[in-house]
């Protein structure tokens, strides 16, 4: 019997009430057109209702793939766990999952991916759920919010602290899903996937495990089919015996405005010298700075933001290959993308399926994480996750707790100041005009990253600025290092309300840093 069958035929399947775990990254292997034709079937026949869906790192986009916004309709879905959120500029319309979430219309919770992935894992097992340290003292926990992003989500708790072996734990229990949607490139006729065309592989092996051994129904997105047998075994990502229905989407886009690029996949490798420098500028004089914690041969993880601009400092510097990136999609060396393409790399060297990604990030295996901040507060706690006046400017934790939960040294960047009027001059950097608020504040909107258990796991810690470099202290946040021009009482001590102090044998870096020429890194 074929498992080939139409978008429309497979959504039929779908039961009302059913776990429906998808596996995409923005748009980066969703399964787009599966999840149009969910939202389709329900407009027409009211069915199905009730879905509680899981995403562990996110579905859809706001540039052309809209993911779980088929499916963000009152009736339908009743509740949402995402690693991620669709997000973007303030100057494009709310995704219809935002509308939801503030408008407390469904169940919403922030979840850690690896956590995520780690419940997949579980569930498939039948182990009796996740107990973990991932998320302690920030939002997960919940002593805080729960990962709940509303009242809806605060209401029917997913996680709680329990003692287990004389010490504290997060105990996440089962959500068992009962249907698993992926995407992969190729079928063949018995349902064995590849994914040649694919940026990463995510997690769809696990989610299908998951789903098989509870007998739920698997369903796989595809660009194109073909004849069994035909495909090497060493290629198959996923094999046919769990997967349930295939229906093809010739026009699947392979990343976020990306119908097709050969060096995402790793079927060529680009030169070197095709790859775009960083624009000089003040954002460039961060992720320089940034760049001076790394050492040839680390292993570094790489987040979104200023800090995304750090490997291509290196590529100007003649040394892309000096450092292992890796990102949390799984890609492992080469260059990772920016912009659109984010959560990709080209040249990489591997790919490793997601969750085994986060077995590595939560365990602190690499070197050195750059990160980037939206603010910081007096106790050195970072929030990346959450602004409540414009909430999907955001996309949520994603996997910013599990990498900063296990690491030994991690590096934030960003802006000291909302709004600062910032130029670079010979004599260095010349705050021309004030900001309209300090990043620097007393407490921060969402605790996505805990200063206080990263002191007492001995983490270092460093806050690098347009200004300078802060260090996390017993003491607080201090600025060790001082960025040419700067007047550190009144561009650092007064412009933070005296939240971030000057070591009194602070460093005013090199005026070098500010040059348009590489800087002899790994000199």
């Amino acid at each position: 019997m074929s498992k080939i069958t139409t978008p429309e035929q497979a959504a039929a399947r779908i039961p009302d009430g059913a776990v429906v775990t998808v596996s995409s990254s923005s748009a980066l292997g969703c399964p787009d057109r599966m999840l149009e034709a969910i939202g389709a079937r329900f407009d027409t026949e009211g069915h199905p209702r009730d879905l509680t869906t899981i995403h562990p790192i996110a579905a859809g986009d706001m540039y052309g793939v809209k993911g779980v916004d088929h499916i963000a309709k009152d009736g339908l879905l009743a509740r949402i766990l995402g690693g991620s959120y669709p997000s973007g500029p303030s100057s494009k319309p709310m995704p219809e999952i935002w509308k939801m979430v503030v408008e407390n219309r469904v169940a919403a919770y922030n979840v850690p991916s690896g956590i995520l992935f780690d419940m997949t894992r579980d569930a498939a097992a039948n182990r009796p759920g996740v107990l973990t340290k991932v998320g302690l003292e920030t939002f997960v926990d919940p002593q805080r919010e729960g990962c709940a992003m509303n009242d809806r989500g605060a209401a029917a708790p997913i996680v709680r602290r329990v003692e287990f072996d004389g010490d504290t734990w997060l105990h996440f229990p089962n959500i068992v899903p009962t249907v698993a949607i992926l995407r992969a490139t190729t079928a063949d006729e018995h349902g064995n996937l590849t994914y040649e065309h694919e940026g990463a592989y995510l997690g769809g092996l696990e989610q299908a495990i998951c789903v098989r051994n509870h007998g739920g129904l698997v369903i796989a997105q595809v660009s194109r089919v073909t004849k069994r047998g035909s495909l090497r075994p060493h290629d198959v990502r996923v094999p046919g015996h769990l997967v349930d229905l295939v229906v093809i989407d010739e026009d699947q886009k392979q990343t976020c405005e990306t119908p097709y690029d050969p060096a995402i996949s790793g079927q060529v490798m680009r030169p070197w010298e095709s790859f775009a420098r960083a624009e000089h500028g003040v954002e460039k004089v961060i992720a320089r700075r940034a760049a001076m914690e790394l050492r040839p041969g680390m292993s570094a993880n790489l987040g979104f933001g200023i800090s995304a601009m750090v490997p291509r400092i290196l590529l100007e510097e003649g040394q892309p290959e000096a450092v292992t990136w890796t990102i949390e999609q799984g890609a492992v060396g080469g260059m990772p993308l920016t912009g659109f393409a984010f959560g990709c790399a080209s040249n990489a060297d591997a790919f490793v399926p997601s969750p085994q990604q986060f077995i590595y990030f939560q365990g602190g295996g690499f070197d050195v994480s750059f990160l980037s901040f939206l603010e910081v507060d007096v106790e050195g706690n970072v929030n990346v996750s959450k602004l409540g006046k414009k909430p999907y400017l955001t996309a949520g934790c994603g996997g910013f707790v599990d990498i900063t939960s296990g690491a030994r040294k991690i590096v934030f960047s960003g802006w000291f100041e909302a709004g600062a009027k910032v130029e670079l001059t010979d004599q260095g950097i010349h705050i021309a005009a004030p900001g309209k608020f300090t990043k620097m504040v007393e407490a921060v909107e969402h605790v996505t990253f805990s200063g206080k258990r990263a002191r007492e796991l001995g983490q270092e810690i460093l806050y690098i600025t347009e200004r300078c470099v802060i260090r996390l202290t017993d003491q607080g946040l201090v600025a060790t290092e001082i960025m040419p021009g700067i007047d550190p009482e009144r561009d650092i001590v007064a412009a933070s309300g005296g939240r971030v102090q000057v070591a009194p044998d602070a460093i005013t870096l090199p005026l070098s840093l500010l040059a348009d020429a590489p800087m002899g890194w790994g000199q």
